[in-house]
């Protein structure tokens, strides 16, 4: 990793030329051509866009930190064999990568030194089971030394040296290469499995790898000792991966089926070699962006200084600022926006750390951040994304930055609170530091810099305690994660390996689209006969298991879907034939590799070579064709509504109902929501046809306004079209694909869409800015939905209807009151349409603030006429000691506050027996009478002579007691009084 010097140094110095010198300085949009273009036009390779950094499809990831992350179907060996992934052999890019949180996290460092980024591109290329060492390496050094004209004196290449431990000698063959390519021996140095010896996880593909290296100072000298030693004068450029072993779970490796390799190097280190800078930030990748952030601060320009020599960390901040802004820009675009949880919340914390630093150190006015996309824009004016979307992630920064600002106020405003109500040399509450970070997202860094101020100290024993609590439960929560997917059957890359060797042949699972409408409208769905191939369990292949024992199971052919596109998997049974009897249960289903893995528990000995017979759960299995089918006309509807740059970020499709989540401006309106609604049951009235076809990917994708999702497809591919024949939008200038639904799709579907019955949309709510999530149900369920939604509309139009009337009892009113408290929550807790549950909260808010005002005026007129009544019987006293009828304890405090306002310098305490035998107590003091009169001390003396409890403050008090003491607490009250008086 790339530290900055240990001593203050003022600047980077400038690279010394060295037996030959690096060409002129190459833009960087240059230098990422020539790197695409070398392998593209020279080495065969195809050409791939870079995946968004949203990772697809892999939950162990925050977001894709390296090149290799969209291949990993293809290390793994369960890239599908009718997908475009399978026929990748050779293939370059420039990823997009993002490094912060998780394993891979830079966070902290960027703006410490000049080569630390959370956002950056790699630039890479991979031969899956193609090329491998030799070509690779000489691949490398050819682009280096011969199309960049990096001087060969300035470089160094590492290699694998070995690890007895894992049985593993040193990689001699890639070392070999290097010397063959005329590396001096001198520069081929050998390094431990930590520094040479790549790893995609805990288990997986992995192998040695290669790095090379470049020494900034170069001069004839040999920096050989330098490598691998932090050194920011010697820093590593191109890591070559050669993954050809598979790490086990029980820590062995294995040699992988296939060799491929995976080299990454990052762009902003490589531009910086390129233009002779010793920092990423004064290249032309930064440079716009830092001008542009002196001129919206006013802060001194940026001079490149680090560690001490930074007074006040001025240019620290302009580091962090210019990377950040660049992240945020990055991930919004790609559809990570800041939130409360998983990378939503790291970009959270990005924006944050960058608004902290333009606002404390850079001085910057509020927006300095939003300001700066547009340079970023035309920095990284490659990616035309970022042009689209710009006026959006602009919006987006401002939201969050003002929202911020917002919580840093509250956050100063809690801590000075508790500050003042601290004992004198006592440290800040750590439950209070863990509030603020928890739920106002305050900086621990930040609490800390103002306690300092305060010359006060956080408890940090209790702080880490709760910190360590935390992360017991954070990791109890994801080994009960791991737990449950550790029971999934997917197969690993030497069984699929094996079953490729062994020509097994992939599951043929067409027989799940077989299904038809009967002659009474009712489905119909094909049987389905197989054979066993394979057994799957402990992570090896077998041909045979025991009874009780869970394995998957591997057949020629299944009419069950297997979980993907969104749609959960098929549950069901299968038989043996001969054994109608025995049922083996299936309870999930996994495509890995083109096989169709089937769980099951064996009820009985299960071999090889059975014959069996599949029976899908046919209403489970309706229940999803009916919400898949919902799911492809909700999308359409809601871009109908809510207009075309309204994207679809997920969906998931259960047999109970179904999600989807899209990209969203604004709230969802009630207007809209029911407009929603009613677009889908029109189609539904319709009954339109659902049309499926399998067509060549590259024709599908050339559909006018095709709505897919960015993921992989198998080629040919399905379509699903509402109401339109797949021929008619697949004409070259067709526009009937805008007018209808039209997706690639896997999935299962209904045949006409009348069999949906209905849609109701029973939830909506925003996951973070910019993205809302609607949960919607369909038949049995919406219908049901609609008929609660209608009978709470009843209700409340009743308690509408009776407020109106202005009942003159406060009782009467509570009891109002209660209802709307009712109603409310069963608004909160059924299902029903969400539009009408969003309309009956503003009633239910507008008729609960109606019943307070109500009763707040009833219980004054009340206390009014009983104040008068006390004041004629107790004419300028200056104690009133007495009991009066009251029907609450808030009518009792309002007869007591009243009297006082009317007779100053007046103590009161008054009683109110109730019916049900208790005793109300209410009592204020005269301000006058004050500390020798205490009221909290009156109420608890009087009180407790009823054995009751009282309590409350020296000038208003409040309690409760039995009726039968009535008469000893009010001279208990009078003698109370005058021995304070």
């Amino acid at each position: 990793a790339c530290r900055p010097p240990a001593a203050a140094t003022r600047r980077w110095p400038p690279a010394m030329a060295a037996g030959g010198r690096l060409p002129s300085a190459l833009p960087a949009a240059r230098v990422r051509a020539a790197f695409l273009s070398f392998f593209q036009q020279q080495h065969g390779h195809r050409r791939l866009p870079s995946a968004p950094v949203r990772p697809r499809g892999d939950p162990s990831l925050l977001f894709v930190n390296a090149g290799m992350n969209q291949f990993k179907p293809i290390f793994l060996g369960t890239a599908h064999p009718r997908s475009e992934l399978s026929r990748y052999r050779r293939v370059v890019n420039s990823q997009k990568c993002v490094r912060a949180g998780g394993k891979h996290n830079d966070l902290e460092d960027v703006g410490r030194d000049g080569c630390h980024h959370t956002f950056f591109e790699m630039l890479g290329n991979w031969s899956f089971g193609d090329y491998f060492k030799e070509e690779a390496c000489s691949m490398a050094w050819e682009l280096l030394t011969e199309v960049y004209e990096i001087p060969k004196d300035r470089l160094y290449v590492t290699y694998f040296g070995g690890d007895s431990s894992l049985g593993l000698s040193a990689d001699e063959e890639c070392r070999d290469v290097w010397l063959q390519l005329g590396v001096p021996a001198s520069r081929v140095l050998p390094f431990p499995l930590k520094d040479n010896f790549w790893e995609m996880g805990d288990t997986g593909p992995c192998g040695p790898c290669t790095e090379i290296h470049y020494d900034h100072v170069g001069g004839g000298r040999n920096a050989a000792a330098l490598v691998n030693q932090g050194s920011p004068d010697v820093v590593e450029i191109w890591n070559l991966v050669f993954m050809q072993y598979n790490r086990e779970v029980e820590g062995n490796l294995l040699p992988l089926p296939q060799h491929h390799v995976d080299t990454g190097m990052g762009l902003e280190r490589l531009v910086a070699v390129l233009q002779n800078k010793r920092s990423n930030y004064d290249t032309d990748l930064f440079t716009p962006i830092l001008d542009a952030i002196h001129k919206g601060c006013g802060a001194p320009r940026y001079q490149g200084l680090i560690g001490d020599a930074d007074a006040g960390r001025v240019n620290m901040a302009y580091r962090v600022v210019a990377d950040h802004v660049r992240t945020l820009c990055v991930c919004i675009t790609d559809g990570i926006y800041p939130g409360l949880s998983g990378a939503e919340l790291v970009l959270r914390r990005i924006l944050r750390r960058a608004v902290r630093f333009c606002s404390e150190v850079l001085r910057a006015p509020p927006g300095l951040l939003a300001s700066l996309v547009p340079t970023v824009v035309e920095v990284l004016v490659f990616w035309p994304t970022l042009v689209l979307l710009l006026g959006q992630v602009m919006n987006i920064i401002n939201e969050n930055e003002a929202a911020f600002l917002s919580s840093l106020e509250r956050g100063r405003r809690v801590i000075e609170r508790t500050v003042q109500q601290m004992q004198p040399s006592t440290n800040f509450p750590a439950d209070v530091a863990w509030s603020l970070y928890g739920n106002l997202g305050f900086p621990l860094d930040l609490i800390d810099l103002m306690l300092e101020e305060k010359g006060i100290r956080l408890d940090s024993d209790a702080f880490n305690e709760l910190v360590q609590e935390d992360a017991k439960v954070r990791e109890a929560q994801g080994a009960q994660a791991g737990q449950l997917e550790g029971t999934d059957m997917h197969l690993d890359v030497h069984s699929l390996a094996q079953l490729r060797n062994d020509n097994v042949p992939a599951t043929d699972d067409s027989p799940k689209y077989s299904y038809k409408l009967g002659q009474h409208g009712q489905y119909e769905f094909s049987p389905c006969q197989a054979t066993v191939l394979m057994l799957y369990r402990d992570q090896s292949l077998q041909k045979e298991v025991g009874a009780g024992q869970r394995c998957g199971v591997i057949l020629d052919r299944t009419n069950f879907y297997a979980e993907q596109g969104g749609q959960a998997s098929d549950q069901g049974y299968l038989i043996r034939l001969g054994q109608q009897d025995i049922l083996f249960p299936v309870e999930s289903v996994h495509l890995c590799g083109g096989y169709v893995v089937h769980e099951v528990t064996a009820v009985e000995t299960l071999r090889a070579g059975d014959q069996v017979q599949l029976f899908v759960d046919e209403a489970r299995r309706l229940a999803c064709m009916t919400n898949h089918t919902a799911t492809h006309l909700l999308n359409f509807a809601l871009r109908h509504v809510l207009g075309d740059r309204t994207e679809q970020r997920g969906s998931h499709v259960m047999a109970e109902r179904l999600r989807f989540d899209f990209d969203i401006q604004g709230p969802v309106t009630v207007e809209q929501l029911q407009r929603v609604e009613q677009v889908v049951q029109d189609v539904i009235k319709r009954n339109e046809a659902v049309h499926m076809a399998e067509v060549p990917l590259a024709l599908a994708r050339r559909v006018q306004g095709l709505r897919a999702m960015d993921e992989e497809y198998p080629d040919p591919v399905r379509i699903v079209s509402l109401g339109v024949p797949v021929e008619t939008v697949l004409t070259c200038d067709s526009e009937a694909a805008r007018q209808t639904s039209v997706e690639l799709c896997c999935g299962t579907h209904l045949l006409q869409t009348g069999a949906m019955e209905d849609l109701a949309i029973v939830s909506e709510r925003q996951l973070v800015k910019g993205v809302s999530r609607v949960i919607a149900v369909t038949g049995r369920q919406a219908k049901q939905a609609r008929e609660v939604g209608q009978c709470l509309a009843v209700e409340v139009d009743s308690v509408s209807i009776r407020m109106k009337q202005r009942s003159t009892s406060v009782a009467e009113m509570q009891n109002l009151s209660k209802e709307v408290g009712q109603l409310t929550k069963v608004r909160i807790t059924t299902a029903m349409p969400q539009w009408q549950r969003k309309e009956l909260q503003t009633i239910l808010k507008a008729l609960q603030r109606t019943a307070n005002t109500a009763i707040k005026k009833l219980e004054m007129q009340q206390a009014e006429e009983k104040v008068q009544s006390l004041l004629t019987k107790h004419c300028n006293q200056p104690v009133i000691i007495d009991t009066v009828p009251a029907d609450s304890l808030s009518i009792l405090m309002k007869v007591v506050n009243q009297l006082c306002d009317k007779s100053p310098g007046t103590s009161v305490l008054l009683l109110s027996p109730q019916a049900s035998g208790e005793v109300l107590c209410a009592c204020q003091v005269s301000k006058d009478c004050i500390p020798v009169f205490s009221a909290a001390d009156w109420a608890m003396a009087v009180c407790t002579q009823m054995e009751g409890k009282a309590g409350g403050s020296p000038v208003v008090a409040k309690g409760s007691g039995n009726a039968k003491g009535i008469q000893g607490a009010l001279t208990t009250a009078l003698e109370f009084a005058r021995s304070k008086l």
